[in-house]
């Protein structure tokens, strides 16, 4: 039976790798009784990580939904890879999901990957649960755990649960809210009372979750006060209001492994998470500044996302959607406002990894999975026709590695461009182009691993091999002096011949600038028709430099003098001689290289900080300062783009996975003298062997 929009509940969860998000996962599945039994990782059996590379790579590599019925209500899972290379997947997920559950690692506490996806969550202002998980590890410690992410999300942090004996052999756990002791045995909770030994421990836990339920409302404030407690119902109506506010997060404690405390959390959601009516992504503003306001219900008009498409073996596509307001059915016509174009709904599906329960109806604030559609991708807007509507898009992170790639086979090129234009529609955060600067198709990812897996796809669904190369350095040739130039063409063939001299001076501009031409010819040495033909000339010679063949900028050329011939002369000849005028000025003229320089951000635990400042100076980087934030340190530096080839990499291993950078293009700097004769050497053999 369909579910109305008040019970459905839409789950997004994320963390960092290795924190316990597909066993939590497969645990709620089964708790659901989609599942007859928990699928393992280690075995390959798990419904999330169903295709080839995940079970090979034993990690998550995309977003996947999952869904069943729990206490009446529908609830919409999406599990989101770790793995620093898959961020955009947790991203993608987070803007349609209308909550949180960060899955943390019991004893490895707070990671790089812990804050991102709970800064996305932040950025999408979602309500957020914390899961602190793995509390059967023997070296686990919830409370400095805890106290960890009080330090780093605030004080908001407080724990609906108390657990009892953590470590090896962890089954019990106080539920603070009803002040019940739970005893799992084999993933099913007996109710109990709370034994004597841990009740003075669980009751002062239980009095700073009602504090800090009653200081978030002024009228639960003064219940509080006068009365010195909460009612049960004005403490859960408080916490729901709370948690959906963003006034609290909650914080939860399991063993996913092995099904401890997944139900009380599954709970949790049912009872204090939002549902889509209640979700703060209904309202925002078009690209006309325009304030638009979605009603989650079935009378609306249809506005829905695909924030995933996944290509699936004798399927076809799949988008991945989520009804903002409004409901679908087999049949509707709709119209993509991304592409302009209509579209017709055929089937659509729930699904629990690649198995597919076909559906009849989707109210507003579902997640379902539509097949056939013409010309819908990721990020698009399906609408009604006659109430349009355009939701603001996914913003996926900058790729951090680039690789130049060609066909291995000769002939290949198609089959690369279309295979990777159908792999960018499933994912949009690897990026690919052709730079016809420095002539090399170039491919953009998160990680290796993640561009490691667009190649494998690559090969396997559409037979192209690929080969990788580094990128060539899109090096700038500039002057630091003035100087002048001359050149004469003269050709004779027999009949009209050519003929066309120019001098011309050359001086150096601010970094910035620009070329500048100018004219200072008096007295009709050379006619004005021509200057234009001069001018053009010289622009056409600066995509190659005269030093080693890379874009001159910044540069000013003035032409001043000449000769023209009243036969002879034309505009090809006044090109040719501004040319050669123009490079024999410049390289009078102090030439130099120019290389971009990129400024970067890593941040990293405090224990790594030596290491990665060292790496930085090895690769020629400028420390540009340094500031802390929490447990993490943040270093900022000026990098040769020539000595971030893999960068990425290099601090994951150099920091075991912990650490993580942004960059971006600030400017371009002089080449030091020795590394540039290197490049004007490796140049000419280039020109000469090609």
């Amino acid at each position: 039976m369909a579910k109305t929009t008040e019970q459905i509940r839409n789950i997004a969860v994320c963390g960092h790798s290795g924190a316990g998000k597909t066993m939590l996962s497969e645990a709620m599945l089964f708790n659901m009784g989609i599942t007859n039994r928990m699928g393992r990782i280690e075995d390959g059996t798990t419904v999330s990580d169903y295709d080839k590379g995940e079970i090979e790579r034993q990690i998550s590599l995309k977003v996947s939904l999952l869904n069943g019925e729990w206490q009446s209500h529908h609830l919409n899972i999406l599990d989101t890879p770790g793995y620093t290379d898959f961020i955009a997947e947790a991203k993608a997920a987070l803007r349609v999901a209308d909550a949180s559950i960060t899955v943390v690692d019991g004893v490895a506490g707070i990671e790089i990957g812990t804050e991102r996806v709970w800064n996305f969550a932040a950025e999408y202002k979602l309500p957020r649960l914390l899961l602190i998980n793995k509390m059967d590890r023997a070296d686990v410690d919830p409370e400095q755990v805890l106290e960890m992410a009080r330090e780093r999300f605030g004080r908001q942090v407080v724990p609906l649960q108390f657990p009892v004996a953590p470590g090896e052999g962890f089954h019990q756990l106080v539920d603070l809210v009803e002040m019940k002791l739970l005893t799992y045995k084999d993933g099913k909770a007996e109710v109990g009372e709370i034994p004597s030994d841990v009740q003075d421990e669980a009751q002062a836990a239980y009095e700073q979750l009602v504090e800090a339920i009653a200081e978030t409302d002024e009228e639960l404030m003064e219940k509080y006060f006068s009365d010195g407690e909460l009612s049960p119902e004005d403490l859960k109506a408080g916490l729901r209001k709370a948690i959906i506010q963003l006034d609290l997060f909650p914080a939860y404690f399991s063993d996913a492994y092995n099904n401890v405390g997944i139900d009380n959390l599954m709970d949790g959601l049912i009872h204090f998470g939002p549902s889509p009516a209640e979700s703060a992504g209904l309202s925002f503003s078009t690209e006309k500044e325009e304030e638009v306001v979605l009603e989650a219900s079935e009378g609306s008009s249809l506005a829905a996302l695909v924030f995933k498409t996944i290509a699936e073996q004798h399927v076809g596509e799949l988008s991945l959607l989520r009804l903002y307001a409004g409901s679908l059915k087999p049949g509707d016509e709709v119209f993509n406002s991304s592409k302009n174009s209509n579209e017709r709904i055929g089937q659509f599906f729930h699904l629990n990894g690649h198995q597919r329960t076909e559906e009849e109806s989707a109210a507003a604030g579902d997640i379902v999975a539509l097949v056939k559609l013409k010309n819908t991708h990721t990020g698009d807007t399906l609408c009604s026709k006659g109430n349009q509507v355009k939701l603001p898009g996914i913003e996926f992170p900058e790729p951090l590695i680039s690789v130049a790639i060609a066909p291995k086979e000769k002939g290949g090129e198609d089959r690369m461009a279309t295979g990777l234009a159908q792999l960018h529609e499933e994912d949009p955060s690897f990026i690919f182009k052709y730079d016809g600067e420095i002539h090399q198709s170039l491919l953009f990812a998160q990680g290796e691993l993640h561009l490691g897996t667009i190649l494998q796809r690559l090969q396997e669904r559409f037979n192209a091999e690929i080969a990788t190369e580094t990128p060539r350095i899109p090096y700038r040739e500039t002057i630091r002096g003035n100087a002048e130039g001359h050149y004469r063409h003269k050709k004779q063939t027999g009949g009209r011949g050519q003929f066309g001299e120019v001098f011309l001076r050359v001086a150096a501009r601010p970094r910035g600038e620009g070329f500048e031409f100018g004219s200072a010819v008096v007295g009709g040495n050379i006619p004005s028709n021509f200057i234009p033909a001069i001018e053009k000339g010289i622009v056409e010679a600066l995509p190659e430099g005269p030093i080693a063949g890379y874009k001159v900028i910044d540069v000013a050329a003035t032409v001043y003098d000449g000769k023209h011939h009243p036969v002879d002369s034309d505009e090809v000849s006044f090109k040719l001689a501004a040319s050669h005028a123009f490079k024999e000025a410049f390289l009078k003229a102090k030439p130099g290289l120019l290389e971009p320089i990129y400024s970067i951000k890593v941040t990293v635990p405090e224990e790594f900080m030596g290491d990665v400042m060292g790496d930085l100076s090895s690769r020629r980087g400028r420390i540009s300062g340094m500031d802390t934030d929490g447990h993490f340190q943040i270093i900022g530096a000026d990098v040769p783009l020539a000595e971030l080839d893999r960068y990425a990499t290099t601090l994951r291993s150099m920091t075991q996975g912990k650490g993580l950078h942004t960059q971006k293009f600030e400017r371009y700097e002089d080449v030091p003298g020795e590394i540039m004769a290197k490049i004007v050497e490796d140049a000419k053999q280039e020109k000469e062997s090609a």
